[in-house]
């Protein structure tokens, strides 16, 4: 089975867990809480397909293009000419998609044995995601 997933808006990298220095509590900073929410979200109303096996996970993160690029740079960006090599890690996006879709889209991300990601720009940023089982 071979399931294809868009996730539209920035990609967001998994951030570091957060500790309340009053309360000495350890807590899951809002970005990162909001945006693994929208991913189950996602997953379970397009999908709903639960993964048993091996997993193949393939990740393409579009990133925006400024407006303040000259015509030139623009046109670079959309032809992969120059590719993004800012924040967020991509290893941080592979990690917040993954632990989103536990016990969702499969038992856990340890059923996981390969990935693949890569960073583009594009003018409509988002993070398509492709799982597939591996026999």
């Amino acid at each position: 089975m071979k399931v294809f997933l868009v996730i539209d808006g920035e990609p967001v990298g998994k951030e570091r867990p957060r500790m309340n220095s009053i309360t000495k509590r350890i807590y899951t900073p809002n970005k990162t809480r909001d945006y693994e929410e929208l991913i189950k979200w996602l997953y379970q109303s397009k999908v709903k397909y639960r993964f048993t096996g091996y997993i193949k996970m393939t990740l393409r993160c579009y990133y925006s293009i400024a407006k303040s690029n000259s015509k030139k740079v623009k046109e670079q960006k959309r032809n992969n000419v120059l590719r993004p090599s800012k924040k967020p890690d991509i290893d941080n996006v592979v990690k917040i998609i993954a632990d989103s879709l536990n016990e969702i889209a499969y038992k856990d991300d340890t059923q996981i044995v390969e990935v693949v990601a890569s960073k583009y720009y594009s003018d409509k940023p988002r993070v398509e995601v492709i799982l597939e089982d591996i026999i």
